[in-house]
């Protein structure tokens, strides 16, 4: 079964600091990182360190299909909070064969979709750890966009997992998950079988 912990404390700090514990270990690393607005305290926390980024490779767990100008792009915001660090940055292209990675981060929305895998979508499936197009069912008002995202295989390819969530509404959902719900996407990764996920939770 899937270990997973609560992580104390849950702050935006304990989250940078776990990323630079990885970054700390020595030969190159993948990580995956979420995007939205609060992976930016995190971004911003991490670029002020002295860290050692060399060998590191860089992915999103997914994205909103817009040019990386746009207010909504996911890679934008990564690109330009942490272009000085020297690591690499590993686009997402529908259908590539993705890497296992060190460190997924991965957030969750108030229905438990995490990165773009929806309740309920369009997707293209599509064998083995890759990316996968989705469309959210129906577009969220606030980001109306397709989107590109890492399958369920590929986010599971990992050493570890750290779910960043804020709110008392999905700390409660996690727990129900965790009681036995299987009924939301998140419910994947917390139960069954998968690599260790630590949960960083703040209200």
């Amino acid at each position: 079964m899937t270990e997973v912990s609560w992580a104390d404390p849950g702050d935006a700090a304990a989250v940078a600091a776990h990323i630079a514990r990885v970054l700390a270990n020595p030969g190159p690393k993948r990580l995956a990182f979420t995007g939205g607005s609060t992976p930016l305290k995190v971004f911003a926390l991490l670029a002020e360190q002295e860290l050692d980024w060399t060998g590191a490779t860089i992915a999103l767990t997914d994205d909103r299909r817009v040019p990386d100008d746009h207010p909504a792009s996911n890679f934008g915001k990564l690109h330009a909070a942490l272009a000085g660090t020297g690591a690499v940055f590993e686009r997402l292209e529908e259908g590539a064969p993705v890497q296992p990675f060190d460190l997924v981060w991965l957030g969750m929305g108030e229905d438990g979709h995490v990165a773009s895998l929806f309740p309920h979508m369009h997707a293209l499936v599509r064998p083995g750890p890759t990316v996968i197009a989705t469309t959210p069912i129906p577009l969220p008002p606030e980001a109306p966009f397709d989107r590109l995202t890492l399958n369920k295989r590929a986010l599971k390819a990992t050493s570890e997992i750290i779910l960043v969530v804020t709110g008392a509404s999905k700390k409660a959902l996690i727990e129900k998950v965790l009681a036995g719900s299987d009924a939301y996407p998140v419910s994947d990764f917390l139960r069954g079988y998968g690599p260790p996920v630590t949960i960083y939770w703040s209200a």
